[in-house]
């Protein structure tokens, strides 16, 4: 069997890259060295981007269904929370999922379109040709694939074949969480009063972060004990909160990372193999969806031989600089809580979090953070609209009369060129590349009201909107084809 692309890493980023790059009939393997799918809770939030990123290919539902949602999150503690419920999206939350269901959907979704997922097969060393990319494993097997992406994590073996840096700066700060069958009944309303974090799991658990001045500098590579756990509460708020039974123990670091580049010839690094930080508000499996969503057609396009001319190298230019920048922001939010652990820093500290709690209670601040940290405000490109996320606008059209919505016509991946019934273009219909449709009704956001045409890229971003003379340019542009 050829392989097109191997993915190494069967955690979500490569998951949902391998459902992605299925569903454009791309022959996808994905290599993962654990032997089973994780049990552990471990990342908790799917934020407002991700959700549409589900949405947008028709499985939001199925996440839905299993978590619970808030309606905004925080960021580095402080008592104003972002309001997602401002944004211009349908939604406008916080999901709480455990990582293990998230994982269990991604790789039923890839199964389902046909990707392969070999568990128990740890890759030993990469090495790129001209013409592909050769992949032993510790089976002995040697496979060989048109292209390779890491979605191994921030020690993965695929960027450190490819030569790729990964610059940064190393732990100084260390806290600890903690998974537990057992709390006292308002646990988790007065932890967060007390300076610790507390979230319900599912199957009645109660997960526990808290970072302890005492314990702070000790490497997060070093085992946790439930004794130690229980002594970090104790130290921070004044109880153990009544915990008992730990089904997890782990600690976590603020060593930030990010890779020089997210491409490397035929190899491509996407996830934690592309940037590590602290996991303030969350951010991180977010952030390696969203890296596997603009990935995914456009390697689909590269592998299929019809992409643009640096279509592929968009990748690095557009998802490295959102990589930058949710690193930068997890350094303000970790030197924001570990300042206020040391004593000579901790007064003035307060003061400043209290004058950026004041700055979220305007409405325009809290609107633009959330706005970056759900990554609805991510926009490509400098122009503007193109580049934009384009919001699940409702809309009739004449060629498929169920949809009522604009995501509903992007399930099959493909780009989407609406004619706006300003003036009449082609005919309905769709290809392997894209699908064309006439709004017969529709609600365009102020910037796209003027538009004859637009054209929605697979990721739910605006590729061109304009005049009816200009569709034929910005279809050869985007899919190298009229």
């Amino acid at each position: 069997m050829h392989i097109d692309v191997i993915v190494v890493g069967a955690g979500p980023t490569g998951l949902l890259l391998a459902a992605e790059l299925a569903l454009a009939g791309v022959a996808v393997r994905v290599l993962e060295r654990n032997d089973a799918p994780t049990s552990l809770s471990r990342a908790l939030t799917l934020h407002p981007r991700s959700i549409e990123v589900m949405d947008l290919r028709g499985i939001a539902g199925r996440f839905l269904a299993r978590g619970h949602t808030l309606p905004g999150w925080h960021f580095a503690g402080l008592n104003t929370r972002l309001d997602f419920t401002a944004l211009d999206t349908r939604h406008g939350y916080t999901l709480f999922l455990e990582q293990a269901r998230t994982e269990e959907l991604l790789d039923a979704r890839a199964r389902e379109l046909g990707a392969e997922i070999v568990r128990g097969c740890q890759v030993t060393a990469v090495r790129q040709e001209p013409d592909g990319v050769v992949v032993q494993t510790a089976r002995g097997e040697t496979l060989r694939a048109s292209y390779v992406v890491g979605c191994d994590g921030g020690r993965g073996i695929v960027r450190q074949a490819a030569g790729i840096p990964f610059d940064g700066t190393d732990e100084t700060l260390s806290g600890m969480l903690g998974d537990f069958a057992v709390t006292d009944p308002d646990a988790v309303r007065a932890a967060e009063a007390r300076g610790v974090l507390a979230v319900p799991l599912e199957g009645g658990l109660t997960r526990f972060v808290v970072i302890d001045p005492e314990r702070m500098r000790v490497p997060s590579g070093l085992p946790l004990t439930y004794e130690e756990f229980r002594q970090a509460l104790t130290n921070v708020a004044g109880t153990d909160f009544g915990v008992a039974e730990p089904r997890w123990l782990s600690r976590f670091g603020n060593a930030t990372r990010l890779a020089g580049r997210y491409r490397q010839g035929r190899l491509l690094v996407a996830g934690d193999a592309a940037h590590i930080h602290f996991p303030a508000a969350g951010q991180g499996l977010n952030t390696g969806l969203q890296d596997a969503m603009n990935l995914g057609w456009k390697l689909a396009a590269q592998v299929k031989g019809w992409a643009p001319e640096g279509l592929l190298d968009s990748y690095d230019a557009e998802r490295r600089p959102v990589g930058a920048a949710v690193t930068a922001n997890t350094e303000v939010q970790t030197l924001l809580m570990e300042l206020t652990l040391v004593p000579q820093y901790r007064r003035p500290v307060m003061a400043l979090r209290g004058m950026l709690d004041g700055l979220l209670r305007i409405g325009e601040v809290n609107h633009d953070l959330a706005a970056a940290v759900s990554a609805i405000g991510i926009h490509y490109g400098d122009g503007f609209p193109a580049g934009a996320r384009v919001p699940d606008l409702p809309i009739s059209v004449a060629e498929r009369p169920e949809v009522e919505r604009l995501y509903e016509l992007l399930h099959d991946g493909r780009f989407l060129l609406v004619h706006t019934g300003k003036r009449a273009g082609a005919p309905g219909g769709r290809n392997d590349r894209m699908q064309i449709v006439t709004a017969t009704t529709w609600q365009p956001s102020p910037d796209l009201e003027e538009a004859e045409a637009l054209l929605v890229r697979p990721d739910g971003h605006l590729a061109w909107a304009g005049p009816m003379e200009a569709e034929q340019q910005a279809l050869l542009d985007w899919t190298g084809a009229a």
